[in-house]
Formats: structure tokens, C-alpha cells, sequence
């Protein structure tokens, strides 16, 4: 179990971006980011704009782009406990996963449709004038 707490800020130009928060008086965090059980290299850690706080910079290395999902693990290697994760989609299980949305939005829009004209049918016309 870790006192650190991880928040996601941004995630942009291939680098996921969050800040780190602890004790205030608690000595810098070491923190691991591994993908496939492998060691992210160039992960960034400053110091955040109050006491016990750390901004977090992971680069995501060109070795981890391929089809499917990708999931990246941050820990705080100092008590090898999880802090977070995220997670990239590309190639063909992206499109599947987009492919299987658009089918869910479209069965519910359908849905939507038929009730309407169901309510629209069951409705007493009503004389404005």
C-alpha cells in the first residue's frame, strides 16, 4: 500500500502527463512506469507547485505502439505498490472497438425511433386553436 495518490492531467505529443501527491514532508517518490513487465526509460519527475507534490512526465516509447491494447502500469517502486495505469488502443482492435460502438449507438438509436413513434401513434392529437 502507498501514501501517494495519482492523478491523470493530460495526456498529449505522446507523452502521458499527472501529478503525484503525498505527505508534504515526504522525501521525493520513486516511481516506475512498466509496459510488458519492461521498464519505461525517460520517465520525468519535478517538483510539483506545493509541498507534496510531483509532476509526472511518461513518454510513450515507440517499442509499445502496435495493435491492440497497450496498458501502462505506474508504481511507486519504493513499496512496489500500483499507483495507476493507462491504457493505448490502436490498429484493428481499435476499429473493431469503434466498429462495435457505432453498431451499439445505432441499435440504441433505432430503439430510440420506435419508441418515439410508438409515443407519437399512442398521443391524442390535441387542437391548438
Amino acid at each position: 500500500m502507498s501514501d501517494l495518490t495519482l492523478t491523470k492531467t493530460r495526456f498529449a505529443q505522446g507523452h502521458w502527463e499527472g501529478r503525484v501527491s503525498g505527505p508534504a514532508r515526504g522525501a521525493r517518490p520513486r516511481i516506475e512506469v512498466r509496459h510488458l513487465d519492461q521498464v519505461v526509460e525517460g520517465v520525468e519527475l519535478t517538483e510539483g507547485s506545493a509541498p507534496g507534490q510531483w509532476n509526472l512526465v511518461v513518454p510513450v516509447p515507440g517499442w509499445a505502439l502496435s495493435d491492440g491494447i497497450q496498458t501502462f502500469v505506474i508504481l511507486d517502486a519504493s513499496r512496489d505498490a500500483k499507483l495507476g495505469e493507462f491504457a493505448l488502443i490502436a490498429g484493428d482492435a481499435a476499429a473493431d472497438n469503434l466498429r462495435a460502438e457505432v453498431d451499439l449507438l445505432r441499435a440504441e438509436l433505432d430503439m430510440l425511433k420506435r419508441a418515439f413513434r410508438r409515443h407519437c401513434r399512442e398521443t391524442p392529437e390535441t387542437d391548438g386553436g
